[in-house]
């Protein structure tokens, strides 16, 4: 499962959504794989448990964060959702403020270590400092701006 083809099944993109904090804007992803029956409720209830035990080990670049749990709390199949928030969330002990996201739910290791590779090859950027290019994520305005941006990556790869 692709990270583009995901994203159609799913139906699970929300560009310039509102959440008041970490916790909301995890649920906005979690929640369209659960409507999309990709997920159940506990995968969500896990990664919020996760992060409020061990910190914000899903914030992978400045400002980007990837929210994942275990295959087995609750995948029922490999899927992704991306969300970007028009106002950034803090993750606690965080300094920089998080405004792009992809939930990751893999079926298995492997498809989540692949599902991580194919959404690193996307918003890499070697001229970036920080790696990566959130910028073009966060121009999107529509699903077909998204699935612009995931082909051109993908060409350029």
């Amino acid at each position: 499962m692709n990270f583009k083809q995901s994203l159609i099944e799913n139906n699970s993109i929300n560009l310039q959504a509102d959440a008041a904090n970490w916790r909301e804007a995890i649920k906005l992803g979690t929640d369209m794989l659960i409507a999309s029956g990709a997920v159940e409720q506990s995968y969500h209830d896990a990664i919020i448990r996760s992060v409020e035990k061990l910190g914000a080990y899903i914030v992978i670049a400045p400002n980007f964060a990837m929210p994942h749990a275990r295959p087995e709390d609750g995948v029922n199949r490999t899927a992704f959702a991306l969300v970007t928030l028009k106002e950034p969330v803090f993750f606690d002990g965080e300094e920089e403020p998080v405004d792009v996201m992809v939930t990751l739910a893999g079926s298995s290791s492997d498809q989540h270590m692949e599902g991580l590779m194919e959404v690193t090859q996307v918003l890499e950027d070697d001229d970036s400092e920080t790696g990566v290019d959130l910028d073009k994520l966060r121009a999107c305005r529509s699903q077909e701006d998204v699935y612009a941006v995931i082909d051109a990556a993908l060409v350029e790869a």
